[in-house]
This record gives C-alpha cells, structure tokens and sequence, in this order.
C-alpha cells in the first residue's frame, strides 16, 4: 500500500505577499468589535471553540491582507492575500430567512415603537436578539455547523487564518453598518425600514391620522409624510370648523395596540460587565454562561400531583 501523501508544511510558503490599498481593521490592538452586535458574534464564534483559530487571522486582518468583502443574503465572499500571487477565495454561508419569517419578525418590530425607532436610527437594541429569538429565527448561528466555511487555500484546518481575518473584518463592517448583519440574514435596509414605515403607516391611516398630500385642504400639497403634530394638523384648515376641533387631541401617532414588552432576559448581568480575560476563558466564557442562564431560566413542568419531592442528593 502507498503511502499517504504528505500534507503541504505551511512554513515554506513564507510570509504573506504585501498589499496596497487592502481592508484593514480599524482596531490596531486589544479586542476586535465596538459594538454589542459584532461583540456577540465573535462571542459566538469563540464559543464554537474556534478562539485560537480566530486569533491566527487577527494580523491579517490588521494588516489589509482582506482586499474584498461583500455581505449578500446567505453569503458572504472575500478575497485574501496569502503567501501565493493570487489572492484566495473565501466563501462563508449562513442560512437567510424566508420572506415568511421576516413577515413574522416585521410585525413584531412595527408593534413596537421603541423597535422602529432605533432602526430608523441605525441602531440595533440589545433586545432585538431576543426578539428574533422569539420568533424562532435566532439572530447569530446557534451552532457552527450552521457556518459554511470554504477557502481556496492548501490549509486544511477550519477557519484558517484566510477565514478568520474574513471573520475579524466581517466584525467591524458590522460596527460601521448593523444592517449588513440583517441583509445577511436576508433582508436589507432599504426594504426593511421600507417595510417598517409601511406597517405602522398602515397603523397610522387605520386610526383615522391623516397623512400625505390628501389630506391638504385646497389642493395644497402638504409634505409626506407629515411626522409627529402634524399627522392631526395637516388636515385642518386655518380655522377649523367646531366639528373638527375635537381632531386636536388625538395622538400625533397612532398608539400601539398593547405596550412594549422588553424583558431583560437572565443575561442582563453579562451585557454590563467587561468580556472576561483569556485566563478565565475569555468572550467564549460570556457566550456559554449566557446559554446557561437562559437554560436555568426557563419555566420547569410542574410536578403530577401526588408525585414524590425530588431527591435533592443529600
């Protein structure tokens, strides 16, 4: 029997070639991700046991070695400087949502102002991943063999550091635009703010708020749409008729059905305090108490009548 071919040594291809004009993380030193979202997907990534294989690709991704990086729905490719003259392909697939289940993730968060408001703000709440949660459609992958992994390089292990300065860089686009992780998950800004604004526009016109160019009184054509007072006052005219007086006092925007439920979760605690040190475990730590908890905090079945109390080892 032959015998098996040698697995290539690494160390010969020497050091990676230099790049001019490469993406480079913004992060010079010290931990990678600004904000909670990026945070808690590199938390999640380092809770797969990928930690030590992440922290191979942080120099590359410091260094600009990543020359391309695009976010689509499900996918996300990039190329990557090695040791070679050509760059490599990375490829990294994550599951999109069908239209349905953001149907369903949409009707949540236009039933909440407090939702709608950050996203129009470009900002996403803490509680948007319990939301997603909720609607059994989480917001970072649970495991990872949900993560597709695939480089173009001789390397066999996964990530390799080609995949993991794409993950670093991946990371920090999140912090500069938290609708890249959203349209990874199949849907963008555009459409879903436009969406949002439809849904509660929907609200608005059901209520009896007028809104838009129809409501301007003798052919006037008002803004649109008309925010806050003027949803109630774009329709009346200089003086108001007695009739219509009674208009004033309606809300300026349509009051949601039932109010805002946001619960902290059992992991409040973990989202207040620092990332723990590597000695400790490091952000994986964070990550595995944080499912924990969750576990913990989840209602028990009551025991059948007439059951025997549980046996509490002692």
């Amino acid at each position: 029997m032959s015998p098996a071919p040698e697995r290539p040594r690494f160390a010969e291809f020497g050091p990676p070639r230099r790049v001019d004009g490469g993406l480079k993380a913004r992060s010079t030193r010290g931990a990678i991700g600004r904000s909670w979202w990026s945070r808690r997907f590199l938390e999640v990534l380092e809770s797969f046991a990928l930690g030590t294989r992440l922290t191979r690709g942080r120099a590359y991704a410091r260094k600009g070695q990543v020359l391309r990086l695009d976010v689509a729905p499900g996918l996300v490719t990039a190329d990557v400087q090695g040791s070679r003259p050509a760059p490599y392909p990375v490829r990294i697939r994550l599951a999109a949502y069908p239209p349905e289940v953001w149907d369903r993730i949409e009707a949540e968060l236009a039933g909440q102002a407090f939702f709608s408001a950050r996203l129009l703000a470009g900002d996403l709440p803490p509680e948007l991943e319990e939301l997603f949660a909720a609607a059994g459609a989480p917001l970072f992958p649970v495991d990872v063999d949900q993560l597709d992994q695939h480089c173009g390089c001789p390397d066999f292990a996964v990530p390799c550091k080609h995949l993991a300065a794409t993950f670093y860089l991946l990371a920090e686009a999140f912090d500069a635009d938290p609708f890249r992780l959203l349209h990874w998950r199949g849907r963008g800004r555009a459409e879903l703010l436009d969406r949002l604004r439809t849904l509660r526009g929907g609200d608005a016109t059901a209520s009896g708020a007028v809104v838009g160019p129809a409501a301007a009184p003798d052919g006037v054509a008002w803004p649109e749409p008309v925010a806050g007072a003027g949803r109630v006052l774009a329709g009346l005219p200089a003086v108001p008729p007695a009739d219509e007086v009674e208009r004033f006092w309606l809300p300026p925007v349509p009051l949601p059905d039932r109010p805002p439920t946001l619960a902290a979760g059992p992991e409040l605690l973990l989202r207040q305090l620092a990332p723990p040190g590597p000695e400790l475990g490091g952000p994986g730590l964070v990550e595995r108490l944080r499912r924990a908890y969750r576990e913990f905090g989840r209602p028990r079945p009551a025991a059948e009548p007439g059951a025997p109390p549980a046996c509490d080892g002692s």
